[in-house]
């Protein structure tokens, strides 16, 4: 059977991709910030498995605000790095994984949830940056992903309780495909930030660290936050932490905490990450 062996939330800040896309690693205001991702990569270089679920939303690049999934899973083949109007990044394309994708598909929506499928998917920062985090720049990505596309852009949105039910589908899921394989599941987006507005560039770094203390210790408080709590703390961009959600839902009730990385400011938002192995 497919073993599901850890998850990660990690921010998806666009900023890092082109700060890596340009060389900038190095310079003064991005070096705390990849200096701090040494540990994460060294575990994902020991830890690759075999396929990745990857949950990020699109940033209205392959969808248009007059259609907009809820919940969305690619089952192509392959995927390639979206166009988000100064050409794709220059990163490897992806390869995905039908079989598995189109057994999720089936097992989650047997138990209610009616996920969109998607053959055709391009994918923008919201999945390219997390690969690129994780894995610096291959020339291939070492392991194949499932994008999971969940709708935190055009209200109304699904609930924190919502994405972290998901997650748990999505888990049992995993546990049925009938092929060993290893499996890994990110969360993506956040943490706290907003881009516009009368509160452009909040940040609040205590409300960022309770939401990470409890995906270790108490992963059900994280499922009570409303929207408007999500908003009012960490900013209107804040509420794609519910993401984060499903990436916790799938794993097991008790997880060890490998990894945390917390870096501020960061194109003027959180940067935040973590992973965790099932026990």
């Amino acid at each position: 059977m497919a073993d599901l062996i850890a998850g990660m939330g990690t921010s998806h800040v666009p900023g890092v991709g082109a700060a890596m896309d340009n060389g900038k690693t190095d310079e003064a205001y991005w070096k705390p910030l990849f200096d701090g991702l040494k540990p994460l990569r060294a575990w994902h270089a020991s830890n690759v498995p075999d396929v990745n679920i990857i949950v990020f939303n699109d940033h209205a690049t392959s969808y248009s605000l007059d259609g907009y999934s809820t919940f969305t899973i690619g089952v192509g083949d392959h995927f390639e790095p979206a166009d988000e109007g100064w050409g794709p990044r220059k990163v490897p394309n992806m390869k995905g994984h039908p079989e598995l994708a189109w057994h999720i598909v089936e097992e989650v929506m047997a138990e209610d949830f009616d996920l969109a499928v998607a053959a055709s998917l391009d994918l923008d920062h919201g999945f390219t940056v997390p690969l690129s985090i994780a894995y610096d720049q291959p020339d291939v990505w070492p392991t194949s992903v499932i994008p999971v596309c969940v709708n935190v852009i055009q209200h109304p949105l699904p609930t924190a309780l919502r994405c972290f039910r998901l997650g748990q589908a999505i888990g049992r899921a995993v546990a049925s495909f009938p092929k060993d394989m290893s499996v890994a599941i990110w969360g993506t987006g956040g943490l706290s930030h907003q881009l516009g507005g009368e509160r452009v560039g909040v940040v609040n770094p205590e409300f960022d660290q309770m939401f990470m203390d409890n995906l270790t210790q108490d992963p059900m408080a994280n499922t009570k936050l409303s929207h408007a709590e999500f908003i009012r703390e960490a900013g209107c961009e804040g509420v794609e932490m519910i993401m984060w959600n499903v990436m916790r839902g799938a794993l097991n009730t008790e997880v060890t905490e490998i990894y945390r990385f917390y870096h501020i400011p960061v194109s003027a938002t959180a940067y935040g990450a973590i992973i965790l192995e099932n026990k």
